[in-house]
């Protein structure tokens, strides 16, 4: 990345003015939009696409997988931080690492799973450039969680499930939250909540994520 195009694409105001579009689609939590804008989105992209780095649109990302795009990122976020605790987050779905550092604001511990190899292995060089300590990462396959590490106050999804799967909910804490975009053709995004045996869910809205792709892992 040039000179120029590095220092464009990390200047206050380019952050700034994402925010800003953040907020007047109606995204208002305060801690969510402050970890949005401190992590640097363009070294989570490829260096072909860091001029759209600060677009709100999901990025390709390799291996069929995208980085989502910044709005997702901030409501499913502000979705958890709202709901309860956050001091131990599981994400399902590492990817290029940028869902995992804006949690990494806002969490205590991050454990994160990723079935694509090179992904993590990139994702990890990310986190650690940025001095994110915090997070534990695993090359597994993320239907299955990360049994060992929980339970979880929250449980974050960053591929659409055809079903939610019991391990995820198994792994949650008492009043537990997970957020999980849910369908094939038609998705939509799910909050739900253990309380005991029971676990509710309510669709937040119409979401469009790659599928989440269960078995060996690559």
């Amino acid at each position: 990345m040039s000179g120029m195009l590095g220092a464009g694409m990390t200047s206050q105001r380019t952050r700034a003015r994402l925010i800003e579009r953040l907020r007047a689609q109606g995204i208002t939590d305060e801690p969510t939009l402050q970890a949005i804008g401190a992590v640097p989105r363009h070294l989570f992209v490829d260096e072909a696409l860091a001029s759209r780095a600060y677009e709100d649109t999901a990025l390709p990302i390799g291996h069929g997988q995208t980085i989502s795009q910044p709005y997702i990122v901030a409501r499913m976020t502000a979705v958890l931080r709202q709901t309860g605790p956050l001091a131990r987050v599981l994400e399902i779905g590492t990817g290029s690492g940028y869902q995992t550092a804006v949690l990494a604001h806002l969490a205590g511990d991050i454990y994160t799973v990723e079935r694509v190899g090179s992904l993590l292995r990139g994702a990890r060089k990310r986190l650690a450039s940025l001095n994110l300590h915090n997070i534990h990462c695993r090359h597994t396959d993320g239907s299955n969680g990360w049994p060992e590490a929980g339970p979880f106050d929250a449980i974050i999804v960053t591929a659409a499930a055809r079903e939610v799967p019991e391990e995820w909910l198994g792994q949650l804490r008492e009043d537990g939250r997970l957020v999980v975009p849910v369908g094939t053709t038609e998705q939509a995004l799910l909050l739900c909540r253990r309380r005991g045996a029971t676990v509710s869910c309510e669709p937040l809205e119409g979401v469009n994520f790659v599928p989440l792709l269960p078995g060996g892992v690559v």
